[in-house]
């Protein structure tokens, strides 16, 4: 193992143990080289893996065309979810929880079937979803001032923090995956708001990328994993004592508070 990548990896694990937030990695690397950025993330996984972490699912980032426009990129990311990042409906988490958190709304998919390929199709993706619900990504950054790349988010777990799943369960058939619409509000007022289709085209277009990418790195999507697929609206950044609701039409509602 390249000492530089472990020790990259290193000085992200040491965040979470109560260090100090880090100077961006893409300062020691060539920024544009993603393969070593999640070389860096896969030391980690591993770690909180041999830990007694239990992995539940993934999440996608970059799903916005203007966000990868801003860092350069023409495709999204991935990070892993497991399950001590997963905070109850309505629940409160503290605002130290994650460091520098922002809040954003998503569409949550939970599998009912492995996805294992090697053939994936739309068909083969969609019976493979149980069920969808709304979900807010509690977003955080290891890397001081959000003064990410692609390189930097990638190997900070694609900037990963908790997350919230709604209650209400449906099947793919009983909503507007791609024309519903996203409503965030912050201690009752509008914080952000936006579609299915500001998410790559839709939400179904970034799970498939992330099924593929899966079964190609050797970590396939097994049932009863969670894919948090991608924003659907601008990021909020999160405040001492807020609450955050999220409405999905036609698919439901969620909300966390923070402490303060």
């Amino acid at each position: 193992m390249n000492d530089k990548v472990k020790a990259a990896a290193d000085s992200l694990y040491e965040v979470y143990q109560g260090a100090d937030l880090v100077a961006p990695l893409r300062e020691d690397f060539d920024k544009s080289d993603v393969d070593t950025a999640y070389a860096i993330q896969e030391i980690n996984t591993k770690r909180w893996l041999d830990e007694g972490r239990v992995l539940t699912g993934r999440k996608i980032g970059l799903t916005s065309k203007v966000v990868q426009q801003q860092l350069g990129v023409d495709q999204p990311d991935y990070g892993m979810l497991f399950q001590d990042m997963l905070v109850q409906n309505g629940g409160e988490v503290p605002f130290s929880a994650v460091c520098q958190a922002k809040v954003e709304g998503e569409i949550a998919f939970v599998l009912g079937k492995d996805i294992t390929g090697p053939e994936l199709s739309e068909e083969i993706l969609a019976e493979a979803i149980d069920y969808a619900v709304p979900a807010l990504e509690i977003v955080g950054s290891r890397v001081r001032d959000w003064d990410i790349s692609i390189f930097d988010t990638v190997a900070d777990n694609a900037s990963s923090g908790l997350y919230v799943l709604g209650d209400q369960k449906l099947p793919l058939s009983d909503f507007d995956v791609v024309g519903c619409e996203m409503m965030l509000q912050e201690n009752n007022q509008q914080a952000s708001s936006g579609n299915g289709a500001a998410c790559l085209g839709s939400p179904l277009i970034a799970a498939m990328w992330l099924a593929e990418k899966m079964i190609e790195v050797g970590r396939p999507l097994k049932a009863g994993d969670v894919i948090m697929s991608g924003a659907l609206g601008p990021m909020v950044n999160v405040k001492p004592g807020g609450v955050y609701d999220l409405e999905i039409s036609g698919l439901g509602s969620v909300s966390v508070t923070f402490s303060s």
